[in-house]
């Protein structure tokens, strides 16, 4: 193989506030010679997601916080182009945490396993950045929270934040299938309507232009018998304080936490003890670990998508030299579906 130059964003400072320029470091190296039992890895899609800005944080989070000259933390969808390892051929597709770099290697472990990777059939008719995020991550932290965390019932009013974002699209879209009346709550006209055209969602709130607490009362006269929480701050506080008896609150993210790590955590968690709800934590990558589960999860999955039952946006920036602020679109809210930076073509399909 003739000699392939690597591009990498590498970790370069804490950032305070949202990641800017300085808080990453471009650079182009040589890929070195592949060792026995190793695989080299060309990456095609990199998934930016919230969870990028908290992997910067200066502490642990459920992962070792990130030291300065790290690749910058990144799950990716790629093909294997090399291999010194009989499991793993050429042409292979692979999924995991493969950073934000064009090619990456891996060595296989003694369970025959590749470390924070995964393989999966490609199927062609399918694009690519399906399997990123209906298929991959997103798909599995919708499912996972909502059904084994929330577990909603037929009739239920079911509330998620960050409805229009790529989670919690499809969070609602679950809640419709599983016959509840479903709320979202995301910023802009256009967005709401989306909700509401393209993805079913029962009302809306507005939470740019209408304020939270008031509407999400007029919209949830019954109460909120589960809430998806991506968000955190006053959006959760709005939400908490309707809460009916036994309720589930599922946390999957706190985005709005994630730039201010100074901001408070919901006020209103005393409406947990008077209405004896349950407020519940996960990291999808807990239950990703549970091979049969998620392979189940997959095929429910796949079977809604096939079905028309489930729809699901990209937003696709080009460039891995673009992701250090295309990443920033997620906290502006500028992206209109899972946020992917495409950094290679596929030579298996469509992206």
């Amino acid at each position: 193989m003739s000699e392939l130059m690597n591009r990498q964003w590498l970790f370069a400072n804490y950032p305070q506030g949202l990641y800017k320029p300085g808080d990453f470091e471009w650079r182009k190296e040589p890929v070195r010679a592949l060792e026995d039992g190793e695989v080299l890895v060309h990456n095609i899609l990199l998934s930016l997601d919230p969870t990028n800005r908290a992997w910067g944080f200066k502490h642990d989070t459920y992962l070792p916080m990130m030291q300065p000259g790290d690749v910058m933390r990144g799950i990716c969808l790629g093909v294997i182009e090399d291999s010194r390892h009989p499991n793993y051929p050429p042409g292979t597709y692979v999924g995991g945490m493969t950073g934000w770099q064009e090619y990456a290697i891996l060595r296989v472990d003694e369970d025959g396993r590749l470390p924070d990777a995964g393989v999966f059939p490609r199927d062609p008719s399918i694009p690519l950045s399906t399997y990123l995020g209906l298929f991959g991550h997103i798909g599995m932290t919708a499912y996972y929270g909502l059904l084994h965390i929330g577990k909603p019932r037929a009739g239920e009013t079911v509330v998620v934040s960050a409805a229009a974002g790529a989670t919690g699209s499809l969070v609602g879209q679950i809640e419709k299938i599983k016959g509840c009346r479903v709320v979202g709550i995301a910023g802009g006209p256009k967005k709401c309507k989306r909700l509401i055209d393209e993805f079913g969602f029962d009302a809306v709130v507005d939470y740019k232009n209408e304020p939270v607490a008031e509407r999400l009362a007029e919209v949830c006269p019954d109460g909120i018998d589960v809430y998806y929480d991506n968000v955190g701050g006053d959006i959760s506080n709005a939400a908490l304080a309707l809460i009916n008896l036994h309720a589930r609150v599922v946390l999957a993210g706190q985005i709005a936490m994630y730039n201010d790590e100074r901001m408070q955590s919901p006020r209103n968690v005393m409406n947990l003890i008077m209405q004896r709800g349950r407020m519940e934590g996960f990291v999808v990558l807990d239950f990703m670990a549970d091979e049969a589960a998620s392979t189940q999860a997959t095929m429910e999955l796949a079977e809604w998508y096939k079905e028309g039952k489930i729809r699901f946006r990209t937003h696709i920036v080009d460039g891995l030299e673009n992701a250090p602020t295309a990443v920033n679109m997620l906290f502006d809210g500028s992206n209109q579906g899972k946020l992917i930076v495409r950094i290679s073509d596929d030579p298996g399909g469509p992206i």
